[in-house]
């Protein structure tokens, strides 16, 4: 299975941090934000990952990044999103890198605190369709919202002001080689983007999309609360984890806070 993180936007909501940098290049603790991201796909065993990103700032993740020594990776792909035609577009970008395999998305701004390894190891089971990972959230008209009936997602609405469910659709989704196929049929939104719920939506009318609940928390880090919320959670994390190991990674993990 081949991983791609979706980088690009104009990160409007975060102006004027993002006038300078690309959104996904802003620190979170102590760790920019795309490095998350691609931990979640190295960590679930994935070590082919494209990077799409856009924008006057997308140079700084070749010198950022490199090619992912950092992560144990040999290699990382790139590739440009011109202007914002949505993730589904987005998406499009890397037909050609996912030459006819299984892929798993993760958008630029999602960070977790657990891990997919094993959604992913269900979906590289499953004969044909898609995967998405949702989680419960108090604040679900803020995201893609999963209807849920007998075990099965029935449909997703996109930040309905009226929630038929408190199950998020997270930025984590897993496809076979027909959501290329998906993407070319799609007309774009009142916002003029093509639309990845509606990706999901035509996965749910075939009948092949699964799901499970992501553990652990999970945040965006689009706006500036989550942002923040984003770094505390992080921090707290690395607390916990000091706190538990050797007393040799405690005074690590408070040099690096």
């Amino acid at each position: 299975m081949k991983g791609i993180v979706l980088a690009g936007g104009s990160g409007s909501r975060l102006f004027p941090l993002t006038k300078i940098t690309n959104k996904h290049l802003l620190p979170i603790f102590d760790r920019p934000m795309i490095y998350y991201p691609i931990q979640t796909l190295v960590d679930a065993g994935i070590r082919d990952i494209m990077i799409v990103t856009g924008g006057r700032n997308s140079g700084d993740f070749l010198r950022l990044l490199a090619n992912g020594k950092e992560f144990g990776l040999k290699h990382i792909n790139y590739t440009y999103q011109e202007g914002e035609g949505g993730i589904a577009d987005a998406l499009a970008l890397a037909e050609h890198f996912a030459d006819g395999q299984k892929i798993c998305v993760v958008l630029g701004d999602n960070i977790i605190e657990g891990d997919v390894k094993s959604a992913v190891e269900q979906f590289r089971a499953q004969e044909k369709g898609a995967h998405i990972l949702l989680k419960e959230v108090t604040d679900a008209e803020r995201f893609g919202v999963a209807e849920v009936d007998g075990g099965k997602v029935v449909g997703i609405e996109e930040k309905p002001k009226r929630p038929k469910s408190n199950f998020a659709v997270t930025g984590i989704y897993m496809y076979d080689a027909t959501v290329f196929e998906k993407i070319r049929t799609l007309v774009p939104s009142r916002r003029g983007e093509l639309e990845i719920t509606d990706v999901n939506n035509a996965y749910i009318r075939e009948g092949t999309m699964t799901h499970s609940l992501l553990h652990g928390w999970w945040t965006d880090a689009g706006t500036f609360d989550s942002l923040l919320r984003a770094a505390n959670l992080v921090a707290q994390s690395a607390g916990r984890e000091a706190e538990a190991g050797s007393p040799a990674s405690a005074v690590e993990g408070t040099v690096r806070a």
